[in-house]
């Protein structure tokens, strides 16, 4: 135990460098190049894959798509650790912004970084701030970025689904961009909170089917919240159930850290 403890420790602290390296690395060519997404290419490149390594996770991923890309969307997608993040920036090959809390602008490097690569800080404790914080970003995605988010709003403590807030749903509508549901199972396990002893294993991820948003009025944002809360739920489940083997030639696609 003793052992287990101290080689995370030496994990956690790899972690750690190799994300001061690698933000700062970013940040610093992105900025002589003036290429506002080149660190966003950084983070699914290099430092997604080394925080998965450090990690010792190993990402499942099934239903990919295999196009539609270049068309902006918005992610919801559950959250159970730190880890989420690392596991999101490998398996979206798109220039990915994310809905994040507005304290973590003040954290250092990881604040600057996120401010820099302009992604979405929403004061949940301001309504009048969030709600004009989401009309800019519904003008950005409508421009052609995408976004990921979490609807839960926190980490899920015990992995179970979380009730969704519905500022994503309302920012989808109004850009007019689907929503893609995108499960995660198993991130807890490997990384808990807490700086508790790391446990490398597998992580799956699941992506579900597109839901259309363009059509509809914003009276139906509590049906969108429940139609993408059930798919993830769902996904979910299967994703957790070990007893469900992928039939041949549906082997899910393997990534690992």
């Amino acid at each position: 135990m003793l052992l287990n403890r101290l080689f995370s420790l030496v994990r956690y602290a790899g972690m750690a460098v190799w994300s001061i390296f690698w933000i700062s690395t970013a940040l610093l060519l992105g900025t002589l190049l003036r290429d506002s997404s080149l660190p966003l290419r950084f983070a699914r490149r290099f430092w997604a894959p080394g925080m998965l390594w450090f990690s010792g996770a190993e990402l499942l991923v099934t239903g990919r798509p295999d196009t539609g890309w270049d068309r902006p969307a918005i992610y919801v997608m559950n959250h159970q650790s730190s880890l989420d993040i690392p596991a999101a920036f490998a398996i979206l090959p798109v220039d990915l912004r994310f809905i994040a809390k507005h304290t973590l602008r003040k954290v250092p490097f990881l604040g600057w970084y996120m401010s820099w690569t302009g992604m979405v800080f929403v004061d949940r404790s301001n309504s009048t701030q969030a709600v004009g914080t989401l009309n800019a970003a519904a003008e950005r995605v409508r421009g052609g970025i995408s976004l990921l988010a979490y609807p839960e709003g926190t980490r899920s403590r015990d992995g179970r689904i979380l009730p969704f807030k519905k500022g994503p749903f309302v920012l989808a509508l109004q850009a007019g961009v689907p929503i893609v549901p995108v499960a995660i199972q198993g991130s807890l396990k490997v990384m808990p909170s807490g700086l508790r002893p790391l446990r490398p294993g597998v992580v799956r991820v699941a992506f579900g089917t597109p839901l259309a948003t363009a059509d509809l009025p914003m009276a139906d944002r509590d049906e969108l919240v429940r139609r993408a809360r059930d798919s993830v739920v769902t996904m979910h489940a299967a994703l957790s159930s070990a007893s469900v083997d992928p039939e041949p030639g549906t082997a899910p696609e393997r990534t690992t850290g």
